[in-house]
């Protein structure tokens, strides 16, 4: 499992950036630990208060980019609180974006069949089931 999440994250799992529990280290680092956190928490978020718009779903994920970014280009060094806590934002807005874009996808491919066959109340009923 440790590895699927290192390959799914595209994570580095340095030992200096990952949690530790009973001396074993995290298959993952803190910040693609908060990542998953947030992923896994973002579905019953939006069950329950509903799909936020884009521009907060962006302000969301800004901090872990500016943070990440930060890190990269100067000699600043963050922290694994910080880390997980800006992964956690993240990964929530990324499940968002993710029915933003099924949402997308559904209704291109329904615009795409209606062009095809040429039947667009069947087509209409289609994409309301998905939507």
């Amino acid at each position: 499992m440790g590895k699927f999440l290192r390959i799914f994250f595209g994570c580095h799992a340095r030992p200096d950036r990952s949690f530790y529990w009973h001396g074993r280290q995290f298959p993952i680092c803190a910040r693609c630990t908060g990542e998953l956190a947030g992923i896994l928490m973002g579905i019953p978020v939006i069950l329950i208060w509903g799909l936020p718009s884009v521009p907060v779903m962006v302000l969301l994920m800004i901090p872990m980019v500016a943070d990440g970014f930060r890190q990269l280009l100067t000699e600043y060094t963050s922290t694994n609180l910080r880390r997980v806590s800006t992964g956690f934002f993240f990964g929530i807005a990324f499940d968002g974006l993710l029915v933003y874009f099924h949402r997308i996808c559904v209704t291109l491919a329904g615009e795409l069949v209606k062009l095809i066959l040429g039947d667009t109340e069947a087509v209409n009923r289609a994409i309301e089931m998905f939507l």
